[in-house]
C-alpha cells in the first residue's frame, strides 16, 4: 500500500492551497499555517492521512511476525511495506494489547522513526526531495503519538521549516517577478531573511540572497552600458547591503569601473585624435560633452580632453611656448617661430604716464582670444637674402639707390648712397646675423607674403596690438621690465654708459645701463622677455601692419590691425638702439611713411596657427 503524506493535521490548511498568501502586515507574526506546496524542485503534494495497513495476527502467526519485525526494526525498514516494523507492531499490539514487550518494540520503532525524521531535515540542503519523506514521517509519527512530546517537537520542526519554504517560495517568485525589495519594502529580500530567520543556514535562501544581489549588480551592468554610471553605483551600494561581508560586490564596482576608465579614456582619445582633423574641434568638444556625463568630479582625462580642446581653440596643434620653424618649399627653414599664449591687456599710456603721447590713448582692453607665433628675433640679414635670393625681389632702397644712416663723424643719421638691406647701420656690409635695416614697409610684407607661399600657412607683419601685447608680455608698467633703469644685458638700449667707436656719449640716455653695443647687434644677444622673444623693445623699431591713426578713438577693439585701403603712413613699434628712454617706452609709437629706410628700422613677422 502506497503511503500517504499530509502536510500537517494538527493545524488548519489555506481554503485555497494553491492561493499565495498575502505578506504579514508590518509588526504582526506571520501566520504558521502549514504549507501544501513549495516550489518545484521541492514539491510536498497534499496527502491523505497514514492509513495503518492491514496485518492479519492469529496466535499462530504472533511470534513469527514479532520477529519479522523486530528483523525490519533493525533494518530500519520502519514503515514502507506492511511488513515493515511499525504496521506490524501496530497489528502485534492490537493483537495482544498488554504486552509489554509489544509496546518496547513500538517505542523503539517510534524513536528510529524520528531519527530518520531528523536525517532527512538535515539533507533537505544538499537533498530537496528529502522533505517529502520528512512529511511522510510526520505522517506516520501523528498517527503513532500525537502527544508524545518527542512528535509534538519533531512536527513543531517540520513547520518552521516550511515556513522557511515558503518564505523561499515567495522570495523566488518576487525575484522572477524583479521585485527585489531593495528599498526595505517587502519583496525578495524581506522573504529570504524571513526564511533565514525562522531557519539559519538555510542554504536555499543564502542562494535567494546571492540571487537577489546578482539581479541589483546586473542592474547596475545595465545602467553602465547606458552611461548611467552613477546610477549604477546607487545599485551597487544596495547591493552591498545584502551579503555584507562578501566581495561579489566589490569585484563587480571594480569590473564596472574598469569598463567605465575604458569608455572614458576612447572618448578622450577620440576627441584628442578630432583635434588632428580640419573641422575636428566640434566634434572633440561633442566627444568632451558625452565623457563629462560618466566621469567623475576631477576625472584627470576629463580635464586632459578639455585642455586639448583649449589649446587647440587658441594654439591649433601648437601649445604656448612651443618654438617651431616651417620648411620652405624651395629649400631651407623659416624663421623660428615662438607661440605666444592668448590672453589680454590695458593697450597705450596709462593715464599720467611720462613722455607719453595723446597718440598712445586712450588706453583701452584689448583680449587676443587666439594665440598667435611670432618669430623669436627680427629678421636676419641671411633670411632676408634668402627671399631676395628665390624671388629677385627689389627692395625700395635698392631701387632707389640710398638709404638712412648712422654717421659717426656727426653723430647724426644721414643720407647715403648705395645702401641698402645688405647694408649695416653705418652703410658699410652687414655681417648676416644681424636684423635686416635699410627696409620698407612694403618690402617686409613682401616677405611675410613669399613665407606664406612657400610654407602654405599665413605670415603677416604683426598688427599693433599684437606687438604691444608681445612686448609687454603681461607687464603693464611703463617700461616691458617695470620702471627706472633697464636690468643688465636687458637689451640694446640708449645707456649713459654706451660709448660710440669714436667715443661719443648719449646724452639722453638711462641712466647706469651700457649693453657693450653701438648700433644693432646680432639677434638674440640679450635676455628673452617672458613670452621668450628677444629684441622687442630694442636692438631696432619694426614695421606693423597698422595704418597710422592720431589716437586711438574708433580703433578695432580686438587685436585685428587697423588699415585703411591705400594709406601711405604706417606704424613703427619698440624703441632701437637709437631710441631715447621715452621711445622705449611699451607704449609708444611712431608713424613712418611706408616707403621709409633707415638704420634704426627692422621687422619680424608672425604666423597665425
Amino acid at each position: 500500500m502506497a503511503l500517504g503524506l499530509l502536510a500537517g493535521c494538527s493545524r488548519e490548511q489555506p481554503a485555497d492551497a494553491a492561493q499565495e498568501p498575502a505578506a504579514p502586515e508590518a509588526g504582526t507574526a506571520a501566520p504558521r499555517a502549514p504549507i501544501v506546496t513549495v516550489s518545484a524542485d521541492q514539491a510536498v503534494s497534499p496527502v491523505p492521512p497514514w492509513q495503518v495497513p492491514a496485518v492479519e495476527v492469529t496466535d499462530e502467526n504472533a511470534e513469527e511476525l514479532q520477529a519479522r519485525a523486530e528483523a525490519a526494526l533493525e533494518a530500519g525498514e520502519l514503515i514502507g511495506e506492511p511488513d515493515s516494523a511499525i504496521p506490524t507492531y501496530l497489528a502485534l499490539r492490537a493483537h495482544s494489547p498488554g504486552d509489554e514487550v509489544i509496546g518496547q518494540s513500538l517505542q523503539r520503532a517510534r524513536e528510529a522513526l524520528l531519527e530518520q525524521g531528523e536525517a532527512a531535515l538535515q539533507r533537505i540542503d544538499a537533498d530537496p526531495q528529502s522533505l517529502r519523506e520528512a512529511h511522510q514521517i510526520a505522517a506516520v509519527a501523528r498517527v503513532l503519538a500525537p502527544e508524545d512530546e518527542a512528535v509534538v517537537a519533531y512536527l513543531d520542526r517540520l513547520e518552521t521549516i516550511d515556513l522557511a519554504q515558503r518564505a523561499n517560495r515567495l522570495g523566488e517568485q518576487a525575484l522572477n517577478e524583479g521585485r527585489i525589495g531593495e528599498g526595505g519594502s517587502g519583496g525578495a529580500l524581506a522573504r529570504f531573511r524571513e526564511a533565514l530567520e525562522l531557519r539559519p543556514g538555510d542554504v536555499r535562501a543564502q542562494q535567494g540572497l546571492a540571487a537577489a544581489e546578482s539581479a541589483l549588480i546586473r542592474r547596475a551592468e545595465n545602467a553602465s552600458e547606458r552611461n548611467a554610471f552613477d546610477e549604477g553605483e546607487r545599485w551597487l551600494t544596495r547591493a552591498e547591503a545584502v551579503r555584507p561581508g562578501t566581495d561579489t560586490v566589490g569585484h563587480a564596482r571594480a569590473r564596472i569601473a574598469g569598463q567605465r576608465r575604458a569608455r572614458i579614456g576612447d572618448l578622450r582619445d577620440r576627441g584628442i585624435a578630432a583635434l588632428s582633423r580640419v573641422d575636428g574641434l566640434d566634434q572633440a568638444r561633442a566627444r568632451l560633452a558625452e565623457l563629462l556625463l560618466i566621469a567623475p568630479a576631477g576625472d584627470p582625462a576629463a580635464a586632459e580632453l578639455r585642455h586639448r580642446i583649449d589649446l587647440a581653440t587658441h594654439y591649433g596643434l601648437f601649445r604656448p611656448g612651443q618654438a617651431f620653424t616651417d620648411a620652405l618649399r624651395n629649400g631651407g627653414r623659416g624663421p623660428e617661430m615662438v607661440v605666444i599664449p592668448h590672453g589680454a591687456f590695458r593697450m597705450g599710456a596709462a593715464d599720467g604716464e611720462a613722455g607719453a603721447t595723446d597718440a598712445e590713448r586712450p588706453a583701452r582692453n584689448i583680449r587676443l582670444s587666439r594665440g598667435l607665433a611670432m618669430s623669436r628675433h627680427e629678421i636676419t640679414v641671411e633670411q632676408f637674402r634668402h627671399f631676395v635670393s628665390a624671388t629677385g625681389h627689389r627692395a625700395r632702397a635698392t631701387r632707389r639707390g640710398y638709404s638712412t644712416v648712422y654717421d659717426e663723424r656727426s653723430g647724426n643719421l644721414v643720407r647715403r648712397s648705395r645702401v641698402d638691406w645688405e647694408s649695416d647701420y653705418a652703410g658699410e656690409p652687414a655681417a648676416d646675423h644681424l636684423p635686416v635695416v635699410h627696409i620698407s614697409a612694403r618690402d617686409a610684407m613682401a616677405y611675410a607674403e613669399w613665407l606664406s607661399e612657400q610654407t602654405g600657412a599665413t605670415y603677416r607683419l604683426p598688427s599693433e596690438a599684437e606687438f604691444e601685447y608681445a612686448l609687454r608680455a603681461g607687464s603693464q608698467a611703463r617700461f616691458p621690465w617695470g620702471d627706472g633703469t633697464p636690468p643688465p644685458r636687458a637689451g640694446n638700449f640708449t645707456g649713459d654708459e654706451d660709448v660710440s667707436p669714436s667715443g661719443r656719449r648719449w646724452r639722453n640716455a638711462f641712466e647706469d645701463y651700457g649693453d657693450d653695443a653701438w648700433g644693432p647687434t646680432p639677434v638674440g644677444r640679450y635676455s628673452a622677455n617672458a613670452f621668450g622673444l628677444h629684441d622687442m623693445a630694442g636692438n631696432v623699431s619694426e614695421w606693423v601692419a597698422d595704418c597710422w591713426h592720431d589716437g586711438y578713438r574708433r580703433a578695432p577693439d580686438d587685436a585685428q590691425a587697423w588699415v585703411n585701403p591705400g594709406c601711405r603712413s604706417r606704424v613703427i613699434r619698440g624703441g632701437s638702439w637709437a631710441s631715447s628712454p621715452e621711445q622705449t617706452r611699451s607704449a609708444w609709437r611712431l608713424s613712418g611713411e611706408a616707403d621709409t629706410t633707415n638704420a634704426r628700422l627692422g621687422f619680424r613677422v608672425v604666423r597665425e596657427i
